[in-house]
């Protein structure tokens, strides 16, 4: 487990208050990947906070994680361009394919899904990246086989 990495991150926060709860966050996600439940009540022993007071802040930023991000991370562009051009029915497509919510991992943890206002490829929509690779102009049926390309090579 990370908790010595963590530990780590804290003492190098060892005199500071809840104004420092996002930098700490940030910098637990990064050397863990998501936030666990035991990074978050380390944090708020070292901060002095509840650890609902921790889950209530990050839950409010998308950018926090509560789960690990599967093996292929696939990012759905919801902009206006790709809403324009028919993004809604591709995260239909995605969830029912996948059979997981945004925010979330595949039971096996192989994906993890997310939804991202805008991916910053206009010209392409619309457009979903995996592991940042892009799958531009992209049609519901399309979908399917990009899914069982990737779980193919996550074998």
């Amino acid at each position: 487990m990370k908790i010595n990495r963590i530990e780590e991150i804290l003492k190098s926060y060892m005199s500071a208050g809840r104004d420092k709860l996002i930098p700490i966050l940030q910098e637990v996600q990064e050397a863990e990947g998501f936030l666990s439940r035991e990074s978050v009540e380390l944090t708020g022993r070292h901060l002095g906070l509840p650890a609902s007071k921790i889950f209530g802040v990050a839950t409010f930023y998308n950018q926090f994680r509560f789960e690990p991000m599967g093996k292929f991370h696939i990012q759905i562009c919801r902009g206006t361009a790709c809403h324009v051009k028919g993004s809604a029915p591709l995260l239909d497509s995605l969830v029912k394919e996948l059979d997981v919510e945004p925010g979330r991992t595949t039971k096996d943890g192989l994906f993890s899904l997310e939804v991202v206002a805008c991916i910053g490829a206009c010209g392409l929509a619309p457009v979903i990246a995996v592991n940042g690779e892009f799958h531009a102009r992209l049609e519901c049926d399309q979908i399917p086989v990009i899914i069982d390309s990737y779980r193919k090579k996550g074998l």
